[in-house]
């Protein structure tokens, strides 16, 4: 088989990434925002994961791991595309951008 596709793939973050966010997850401040919003401690077993199939990779480049590190990442950035942002963004400015603003009258108050 040809591995030089194989040796060429790198996890998409480096490992260190993925323990510190599991440090975070698993502190005590991030326990109780997340209590405090959601009503429950929150879930740190994904990041763990990660990090032990990085870890493997790293080591023995099983193709189990690079499987379940990809399989990962697409599901975080698929939830991430779930949320629609809260402001619409301007694709160019407003025709009166360069006019000097009307001190004197407050605007809608």
């Amino acid at each position: 088989m040809d591995r030089s596709g194989e040796a060429a793939w790198r996890p998409p973050r480096s490992c260190d990434d993925y323990w510190s966010e599991f440090r975070h997850c698993k502190s005590l401040r991030n326990c109780f925002h997340h209590y405090y919003t959601y009503g429950t401690s929150p879930s740190c077993k994904q990041w763990k994961e990660d990090y032990h199939n990085c870890k493997e990779w790293e080591k023995h480049r099983g193709a189990e791991a690079k499987d379940a590190l990809q399989k990962s990442e697409r599901n975080r950035v698929a939830e991430q595309r779930n949320f629609t942002p809260v402001w619409e963004l301007r694709r160019d400015p407003p025709r009166d951008w360069h006019m000097p603003l009307n001190q004197e009258k407050p605007q809608d108050s």
